[in-house]
């Protein structure tokens, strides 16, 4: 029988480390401090609200926090990421997420799922909008464009329930109060709310959502 259920496919961990050159003339090759660089864990990792055990944010002024416990990215993305950067063997965490899930993206995740994932329980709070990080770590310039082109950026998690996880664990979705938002068009409304500001004002309502982007909505993006 095959499964069709959402799988947590790979795992992620990172420590924040610092990388480049002191004096290097190539900007690619100049220091640089960052926690982007996911490694895969296998066997149960302890979730709680401030995240993965073995897990760090560099940037604690833009990142992290409880609304950005978690990173998820859909593994459907990457043969096409593949491709489009000329990097075949592009691996399941290569986007800096901590869960790397199949049969979810953006266009099914809503803001505010609650997903049951082993012993844990997270919930969806914005999408995730990436920085200059990305690509630098990608080693291509042009990646930023093209996520916030495509809206292929992920989604971060709260957690709910503390508990263990592991590679291979069902992603099961609990509750979905908010169907109208899925990630792909809060991205889309977050970054153009001039184009509609009745749904910026009804995405900014949205209970769920991380309050750092209601209040950019409520100000007028």
């Amino acid at each position: 029988m095959t499964i069709k259920a959402p799988l947590l496919l790979s795992l992620q961990v990172g420590l924040s480390r610092t990388l480049g050159t002191a004096g290097a003339q190539d900007p690619d090759e100049q220091p640089w401090t960052t926690a982007i660089f996911k490694e895969p864990v296998e066997g149960p990792v302890r979730l709680s609200q401030q995240g993965l055990e073995g897990d760090a944010v560099a940037d604690l002024e833009d990142h992290g926090g409880l609304d950005q416990a978690l990173l998820g990215y859909s593994s459907e993305h990457y043969p096409a990421w593949r491709t489009e950067l000329g990097q075949p063997f592009l691996k399941y965490g290569a986007f800096g997420e901590n869960f790397t899930i199949s049969r979810l993206d953006e266009t099914s995740v809503c803001i505010g799922d609650i997903y049951a994932i082993g012993q844990a329980r997270v919930q969806v709070a914005l999408p995730r909008r990436p920085c200059w990080k990305l690509a630098r770590r990608l080693r291509n310039p042009g990646v930023i464009e093209r996520v916030h082109e495509t809206a292929r950026g992920g989604w971060y998690m709260r957690v709910l329930q503390e508990g263990f996880v592991e590679r291979g664990s069902f992603v099961v979705l609990e509750e979905r109060p908010c169907p109208e938002w899925t990630v792909t068009r809060a991205y889309r409304v977050y970054h153009e709310p001039a184009k509609d500001r009745p749904a910026a004002r009804k995405l900014a309502d949205c209970a769920p959502l991380a309050e750092l982007w209601k209040e950019h909505l409520r100000a007028g993006g």
